[in-house]
């Protein structure tokens, strides 16, 4: 099991790794300092409790590490896991490509940082709808479901760092390795 390389890591090389599951340097470091981790459960419980005790900046931080969504050059030319999570979009016309780009521009300028949304499985027009009922959002309501939404990505993506299959029976989510950014 992969979970044996992450714990053997030096801390450099360990906290390197996480940060390609959620750009958060303190989290990362965290992540690194709190190895080793016994079971693929005690690393997940880790990383969401981890996750919680942030505060915005770190959060914040950690969605800058995202391409925007529905943005074709920068899903290419972000990590093969963004590009993969958003796939829905790759396809999708002009038209729908240019929608998503303005309502990103709105809730940028409305909340001050990117629409993040766990991408994995919708399509392009899924994403919008959704992008568009949060600028519906208060201020700091939106600032916890963005969080949320970077929690699920990264525990997506532990679980592709980790080639792991798991299905959690604690409600918090599952994943099949397929994580997705905003």
């Amino acid at each position: 099991m992969r979970l044996e390389w992450l714990n053997r890591l030096p801390p450099d090389a360990a906290e390197a790794e996480l940060l390609r599951c959620c750009g958060s340097s303190a989290w990362a470091r965290r992540m690194a300092a709190g190895r080793p981790y016994a079971h693929l459960d005690a690393l997940l419980e880790t990383a969401e409790r981890v996750w919680w005790q942030l505060g915005r900046e770190d959060w914040l931080e950690a969605f800058r590490a995202h391409p925007r969504i529905g943005v074709r050059s920068a899903a290419g030319a972000a990590s093969p896991w963004a590009a993969q999570e958003q796939a829905g979009a790759a396809g999708a016309a002009r038209s729908l490509l240019d929608r998503l780009a303005a309502a990103n521009r709105a809730y940028e300028e409305r909340f001050g940082y990117i629409f993040i949304v766990c991408a994995t499985g919708k399509s392009a027009e899924e994403m919008l709808e959704v992008l568009d009922a949060r600028l519906e959002n208060d201020a700091h309501a939106e600032l916890r479901v963005a969080a949320e939404e970077q929690r699920r990505i990264t525990r997506l993506r532990l679980l592709k760092l980790l080639d792991a299959e798991y299905v959690s029976g604690t409600g918090s989510g599952s994943g099949t390795g397929s994580g997705s950014d905003r």
